[in-house]
């Protein structure tokens, strides 16, 4: 069903990057070496770590709502299945953070990621922006 995944997906990527989140708690707080990794606050992996950290639970966060609105008013909304599609690729974006920090690989993924989410929710708010309101 049409907004289902979004919202269910959504779900389990946050509680990822939450969890992910303590990871960092750890690695500032607790972990041996942590006065490197909290002086390198604004600069190289523990950048990168932090931005996957907030884009992931952002886009976890916008596939909720996303899923939310879909199952609300698929009837009355164009290319719902398009626009669920795009969210659910947007999550490639953090997941393309973490595979850079921790894989080297190249920002592929982030960019794919980024236009994804960022054509759905456009997409998404132009299709509200044109939806007939029936009153009963």
């Amino acid at each position: 069903m049409i907004g289902k995944n979004n919202i269910a997906i959504g779900f389990l990527t946050m509680g990822f990057f939450m969890a992910y989140g303590f990871l960092l708690i750890y690695l500032r707080d607790f972990a041996p070496g942590k006065e490197d990794w909290v002086n390198s606050y604004s600069i190289g992996k523990h950048f990168e770590a932090r931005l996957a950290h907030v884009h992931g639970n952002l886009f976890a966060f916008l596939n909720i709502l996303i899923g939310y609105l879909l199952l609300h008013f698929r009837d009355q909304l164009r290319n719902v299945k398009i626009i669920s599609r795009l969210a659910l690729t947007g999550l490639l974006m953090p997941i393309g953070i973490l595979s850079e920090v921790y894989f080297g690989l190249p920002p592929v993924l982030v960019l794919i990621g980024a236009i994804a989410m960022s054509t759905s929710v456009i997409w998404m708010g132009i299709s509200f922006s044109k939806m007939k309101i029936t009153r009963k």
